[in-house]
């Protein structure tokens, strides 16, 4: 297949790229580089990758023929959609938009990856693809929940509309080697914390809950979707929870460190207290779990995260 990932320079996008190319497809990666880095594909020397700087907010074409569409591009960090809150607002939509437009065009299939983000604060725990969230319309974060919660809403309209093949994945926090050093969220903060042997911040007394899932199995579930004939959404995701408090006492021992843990207070529209995905669908539809436990991907992230900050191993 000719397949193209849209924010294909980022976290995740880079990560599909490769393993797409492992799959045997041609890929075409498009990244305007806000918040995505052409250090993430730099080590691809496949003649099969082609990488294109663009912003997909604007009219979408390619020519030739195009198979699938992964359509991953937005900021997807809260330091990132607070930085640019218009423009993460414009990626789920306008966005959203082209890429589907594309996909008409083409007669082509496409995987919207939308988010956990999409049940905002939950009112109930696990969170199951039927749960409808509890989101904030003029919360600071809903530029990203509104933005993708629309995204979904898109994507549904042009598969009743036009017949439009298409998946919708809600992703759930993915951690991993090259996430970006200064990304906002935990993983990141953490480590580069203890590492660094400055305090780490637990915001309010840290019992908020996150479910963290490894790229790899996040990627496994993209592509399992991606291949099957479900078109509702799908969480894709770690059901293993864990509090904050313990998530950072985990990574001072991972590290070594001897860093402490301070308090901060909560803000106000923070993240939610509870982040845990029910995976029902997942395995019944696409024979996926995740296969990677935390003991084995967080040390490979740390040991990734060392390397590009220049620390001994």
């Amino acid at each position: 297949m000719r397949c193209v990932v849209t924010g294909g320079a980022g976290f995740l996008g880079s990560h599909l790229c490769e393993r797409l190319l492992a799959e045997g497809h041609d890929v075409v990666a498009i990244d305007n580089l806000i918040t995505g880095a052409v250090d993430n594909i730099a080590h691809i020397r496949d003649p099969r990758f082609s990488f294109i700087h663009y912003d997909v907010t604007k009219f979408l074409y390619l020519a030739g023929p195009v198979d699938i569409v992964f359509h991953l591009a937005s900021p997807a960090s809260p330091v990132d959609y607070l930085e640019f809150p218009i423009q993460t607002l414009k990626v789920g939509s306008l966005g959203t938009h082209n890429a589907l437009g594309l996909a008409k065009e083409k007669g082509a299939k496409v995987l919207f990856a939308s988010t956990s983000e999409v049940y905002g604060d939950p009112a109930i725990n696990p969170q199951p693809e039927t749960y409808h969230g509890n989101v904030s319309t003029t919360g600071m974060r809903s530029c990203y929940d509104e933005a993708k919660r629309f995204g979904e809403a898109m994507v549904m309209a042009y598969h009743r509309q036009h017949g439009i093949d298409t998946r919708i994945i809600r992703i759930f926090n993915t951690y991993g080697p090259r996430m970006r050093l200064n990304d906002g969220r935990v993983v990141p903060n953490f480590i580069c914390q203890a590492l660094a042997g400055e305090p780490l911040t637990v915001y309010g007394n840290g019992g908020q809950t996150r479910s963290f899932t490894f790229v790899d199995d996040t990627i496994e579930g993209m592509w399992r979707l991606a291949v099957s004939n479900e078109v509702m959404p799908v969480n894709i995701g770690n059901p293993q929870e864990r509090t904050i408090l313990d998530f950072a006492k985990e990574i001072i021992a991972l590290t070594d460190s001897g860093s402490s843990i301070e308090y901060r207070p909560l803000p106000t529209d923070n993240d939610p207290q509870q982040r845990r995905p029910d995976i029902t669908r997942a395995r019944e539809l696409l024979g996926w779990e995740p296969q990677v436990p935390f003991e084995v991907g967080m040390p490979r992230t740390v040991a990734n995260f060392r390397s590009r900050l220049g620390l001994q191993t």
